[in-house]
Order: structure tokens, then C-alpha cells, then sequence
């Protein structure tokens, strides 16, 4: 709930619309209510082409809605609790899908409530490539949540202020050239990237620490431009070219960031076309 108006969103709908316009099918885990907005988010995923078999209904639990106020550059979130997403039910056709997928991407709001967590944690299990998207939203973590979301993930994205964070927790300096490969070797992660708006993105995979600056924009950290990011990264992922990879995620993120929604469509050749 922006305060233009309502929108379908959440960081998991981004990355997988965006996913899926790139070209890569994608499936999102979630539950809504049984009420307006719930039909009403099912009838955008299928406007974007997206399978909703893993969407499940909820009953008793209404679909769930964050409130997000713009102030000063700042994004303030309330994430309204308890709603459907909070129940999410582990089921065999949920873990056979996961099994048998390329990656599984989660964040750290997939495990605010413990049937969720608990669900979460099971996929994680059998996921054949993790990628912790962390997104803290305060209150709706714990250090002993995303310490355990980290040691399972292969791949992990998050912005400058959630590395600071998480570096304190850990008594460690947050200076990227240090905090990055550091995060790498406690966690045994394949790579480690961190999104900082204006000032681009840095990746530490295949123990090199690369470097992209951001595209030109007006508005360089607009809703859902961090999760296009995301999806960008992983849609050549794994990639013998990652400096290239990580080019094609923040001119991704860019396009959003210029776009009037958040989630214009998006093709590579569209990306493509943006200068630096």
C-alpha cells in the first residue's frame, strides 16, 4: 500500500515477475486469503504469465498487505501481521518442486512466524542452489534466524545497511573489500553481493571482488529496483562471466528505477539498450 495507491508487490512477486520476463520460468511460493485482494494478486500473476500452482488459499488468514511510506529518501515499511503468508504449509508437491528446481530465492519475512519458518526451513533442505535475499524489515527478524538462513544459502544479496548490521553482529569490520569475502569463508557461500544504490554494486564470487557502478537515473533506489537487480544476476547464474552478469543487474535495476511501475516490462534486449 503505496501512498499513490495500491500495488501487487512484496520482494518474492519482483524477482520472480522480472525472472520471468527475462526469460526463465518461475514459480513463487506464497498463500493469500480467500477475499479481493488475494483474486485480485492471483489474477496479476497470471497477467505476467507466472504459475500459481505453489500459491496456496488461506481461509482464516487474510492476504497480506504492507503499508510503505516515503520519507526523505527513506522507505518505511509496516508489514501487517498475521496474515495468509505467515501460514504457508509444507506440502509434497511444494518439496517436489523445490527439489527439482534450478534455485530456490527467500528472504528473511519468509520467516517471521514459525509455520512459515518451518516450511522454509524443510525446502532448504532440498533446494539444489539457495539464494538469501535478506531484506531485514524490523521487527521481523532475529540474529539466530538470519544467521541460520545464512549458513544455508549458496548465494546472498543485501544492501549496505543490512552488511553493516550483520557485521556488528559478528564483531567484524563492515569495509566491503573485507566484510565480503569474510562472509563468504564463515558462511562456506558461493558468492556474496551487495546492492548500494547511486553507488552501484560490488560481488565477491570466485575469490575476486568486483566492482559495476550504477546506470544514471533520477531515482536510483526505487521500489522493486533491488529485486530486478536480483533476478538480472540470476538469470545467467552460474556464470563464467560475472563482471558481466553483475553489469546486467544494475542496468536491470536502473530500467526498474526509471520505469512508471514496479515492474515494467523487461527483455535483454531492453536492458541491453541502456547506457552506463
Amino acid at each position: 500500500m503505496l501512498p499513490t495507491g495500491r500495488q501487487p508487490g512484496g520482494a518474492p512477486f519482483h524477482v520472480a515477475v522480472q525472472l520471468q520476463q527475462l526469460g526463465q520460468a518461475t514459480q513463487l511460493v506464497s498463500r493469500v486469503g480467500d477475499d479481493e485482494l488475494g483474486q485480485e494478486l492471483l489474477a496479476v500473476l497470471a497477467g505476467h504469465g507466472l504459475d500459481s500452482q505453489l500459491v496456496q488459499h488461506s481461509a482464516s488468514h487474510l492476504t497480506g498487505m504492507v503499508k510503505v511510506n516515503l520519507s526523505q529518501g527513506r522507505k518505511i515499511y509496516k508489514v501487517v501481521e498475521p496474515v495468509a503468508w505467515d501460514y504457508l504449509q509444507h506440502t509434497d508437491q511444494l518439496r517436489a518442486t523445490v527439489a527439482g528446481s534450478r534455485m530456490l530465492v527467500y528472504g528473511s519475512l519468509a520467516a517471521r512466524s514459525a509455520t512459515s519458518r518451518e516450511t522454509l526451513y524443510r525446502l532448504l533442505q532440498v533446494a539444489p542452489f539457495k539464494v538469501f535475499d535478506v531484506k531485514l524489515r524490523p521487527p521481523h527478524y532475529s540474529r539466530t534466524v538470519v544467521k541460520y538462513l545464512l549458513r544455508q544459502a549458496d548465494l546472498v544479496k543485501l544492501n549496505q545497511q543490512e552488511l553493516v548490521e550483520i557485521m556488528g553482529w559478528l564483531r567484524q569490520p563492515a569495509t566491503e573489500a573485507t566484510a565480503l569475502p569474510w562472509l563468504a569463508a564463515h558462511f562456506k557461500l558461493q558468492a556474496v553481493c551487495v546492492t548500494k544504490g547511486a553507488a552501484g554494486a560490488s560481488l565477491w564470487y570466485n575469490n575476486q571482488l568486483l566492482e559495476q557502478p550504477a546506470f544514471p537515473t533520477a531515482t536510483p533506489d526505487t521500489l522493486g529496483s533491488s529485486d530486478a537487480f536480483l533476478a538480472a544476476l540470476l538469470a545467467t547464474w552460474p556464470t563464467d562471466n560475472p563482471a558481466e552478469a553483475l553489469r546486467a543487474a544494475c542496468q536491470t535495476a536502473a530500467a526498474v528505477a526509471t520505469g512508471a511501475s514496479i515492474a515494467p516490462p523487461l527483455t535483454p534486449t531492453s536492458i541491453h539498450s541502456l547506457t552506463p
